[in-house]
């Protein structure tokens, strides 16, 4: 007997600029994603961090564990510019991670043009409306 529906972690194996933003989702090559998502080296993951105003370690650890294939950071903050917590800040820089916090436009408008120019970029990009 079947095992019945399977549940995959979303995720997109390799590098894509990202077409569209908003709606509470991302589209990028030429599929799309309803909410939250982090482009790095290995691919776009579906990303949902227990909380978007607090963003702590435990959100990134996917993020850490490709620490040494990423070049510049860029965290998408939502409409809104918010810092990153210092904490967090701290955990990121011992990983050799400099983050860049941007609303999440600006995030995606960067991203796509260091993507073109080939720069070793990732992006945590909190989904907006």
């Amino acid at each position: 007997m079947g095992q019945g529906i399977v549940m995959r972690e979303a995720h997109f194996p390799g590098r894509a600029p990202i077409e569209a933003y908003g709606n509470g989702g991302f589209r990028f090559a030429e599929m799309s994603h309803k909410g939250s998502i982090l482009c790095l080296p290995s691919g776009i993951y579906g990303w949902e961090p227990a909380d978007r105003e607090r963003l702590t370690a435990d959100d990134f650890n996917r993020v850490l564990a490709e620490a040494g294939e990423i070049e510049i950071f860029l965290v998408g903050t939502g409409v809104d510019l918010r810092p990153v917590p210092k904490d967090l800040r701290s955990v990121l820089k011992e990983a050799g991670i400099a983050s860049d916090p941007m609303s999440t436009g600006a995030a995606v408008r960067t991203y796509n043009v260091l993507l073109a120019d080939d720069r070793a970029v990732a992006a945590a990009l909190i989904a907006v409306d």
